[in-house]
């Protein structure tokens, strides 16, 4: 937990741009909170300004401030960093306070907001405030609306937060390589009445995409769509926290999608509303229930559910790539191929080849040598053995017993009587004769009166 005492911590004062800054937020510039832990930091509730229900960041934290002059006066370092993506892997990113992706900056409706942007990172950068609505002059786009923030410079912008809503930070400056390299960061502005859009939980993360080679540090930032690590805030399965939650609790999951690429986010044993989008929160009359919403680049959502089922419930991307790391592309197909003797003989070349993939992908309990720094491709150990999931993957853990207000894990979750799929071991019924509707019985597999008829296709050559 970071206290107000720490807010005085950090990074010490630069020298600050006068552009488009009123002279009292220039006289005195605030130390910067620095955060490492890639632990969840579940936040106080707010020591002054109005009151709101504060968000919760997945592996993540909101950032103090400072009131002065009634306004809200934030710090951000822009900086190189160090994310645990998991146990057992490190990536050297960019990022904010010592994190990628950077504190979450939480603020209500009319408050009068000033954020310092210190600049640590080799080449200039800015920063774009998505989806809010300010002056032109903050928008941060550099060379349009503002120069670069040079190597060691500190600027500041400064607006009103207008509008209530779910809303991304990130810069507008060489963001190929920026944003490949994790510059990112969740912003929520809540509304003025802390009881409008009330949850009892509301977690928030960012969906973010690396390609880091087994055994390097830093992410490739022209890779385009081969990505080979998928994650929630800067973490993959099983690193990324769950989502430890009370039975019947309202519970309100924001996201926001950073990659190169859409994210069907899909939800087990539940049904969920889209309630907010980025352009605002949606009319009642108009939400509606799924349990996959779309996410689009560039785009947030807010989805609301209440936590009815009690259990370990799914949390990930439908993309199945996208729930796997340190992936392989170009692997070829060998279901079926016969191994036969073949993995002795690379054995007197190779000592510990093993044969995979004839039978499927699955790795089982299979213990490989990776190279340093490298997460297998499917990780994470369960109550029945590995769930065989890595990349965008987490937990809704639902518990009768969770407290209110309590985040921690409560274990796995232990099955009631006769709720449980189970191994069936009486007589299994042979198939002998298959059925088609209307057509009646068919002859049995592998007879010869089974007239086969083969359509060649035609148009739309090469699809």
């Amino acid at each position: 937990m970071i206290s107000r005492r720490d807010f005085f911590k950090g990074a010490g004062a630069v020298a600050v741009s006068t552009a488009a800054v009123s002279k009292a937020g220039a006289a005195s510039l605030p130390e910067a909170v620095m955060v490492s832990s890639a632990e969840t930091q579940v936040p106080e509730a707010p020591a002054n300004g109005r009151h709101f229900n504060p968000v919760v960041t997945l592996n993540g934290w909101s950032l103090p401030w400072r009131m002065q002059h009634g306004v809200k006066e934030f710090h951000l370092v822009a900086e190189p960093v160090v994310r645990e993506l998991a146990p057992g892997m490190k990536a050297h990113l960019w990022g904010y306070n010592g994190q990628s992706p950077g504190p979450t900056i939480e603020v209500v409706e009319g408050d009068r907001v000033r954020i310092f942007v210190t600049n640590k990172l080799p080449e200039h950068t800015s920063v774009h405030w998505h989806g809010l609505r300010v002056p032109n002059g903050m928008d941060g786009v550099t060379g349009l609306t503002q120069p670069g923030i040079a190597p060691g410079k500190t600027f500041v912008y400064e607006f009103t937060a207008t509008r209530a809503g779910t809303f991304m930070y990130h810069p507008h400056a060489d963001e190929m390589t920026q944003m490949a390299m994790g510059m990112m960061g969740f912003w929520v502005t809540h509304p003025k009445d802390y009881r409008q859009q009330a949850v009892d939980r509301d977690f928030v993360f960012l969906l973010s995409a690396y390609d880091i080679e087994p055994g390097s540090y830093k992410p490739k930032q022209n890779t385009m769509l081969d990505f080979n690590l998928w994650t929630f805030n800067s973490r993959v399965f099983p690193g990324i926290a769950g989502l430890n939650v009370r039975q019947g609790d309202k519970v309100r999951i924001r996201a926001g999608n950073l990659t190169m690429t859409n994210h069907p986010l899909h939800l087990h044993g539940h049904e969920f509303m889209v309630t907010g989008t980025d352009g605002g929160w949606v009319p009642s009359t108009a939400r509606w229930p799924e349990v996959t919403t779309d996410l689009g680049v560039g785009q947030m959502r807010a989805i609301e559910l209440i936590a009815s089922e009690a259990g370990d419930w799914a949390l990930h991307c439908h993309k199945s790539h996208h729930t796997m790391n340190a992936m392989g592309h170009n692997v070829p197909n060998m279901i079926g191929v016969d191994h036969q003797g073949i993995a002795e003989k690379i054995n007197r070349i190779v000592p510990g080849y093993m044969t995979m993939g004839d039978k499927g992908g699955s790795m089982g309990g299979m213990q490989m040598p990776l190279p340093e720094n490298t997460l297998p491709m499917m990780t994470g150990e369960g109550p029945f053995g590995g769930v065989e999931m890595g990349g965008m993957f987490t937990l809704l853990k639902v518990r009768a017993d969770q407290k209110r207000g309590d985040y921690s894990d409560p274990g796995w979750y232990r099955h009631p009587a006769g709720t449980q799929a189970y191994e069936w071991t009486g007589e299994v019924p042979q198939l002998t004769r298959e059925y088609r509707p209307g057509q009646g019985a068919l002859p049995a597999k592998g007879s010869a009166d089974v007239e086969v008829r083969v359509r060649k296709p035609s148009g739309h050559s090469g699809h």
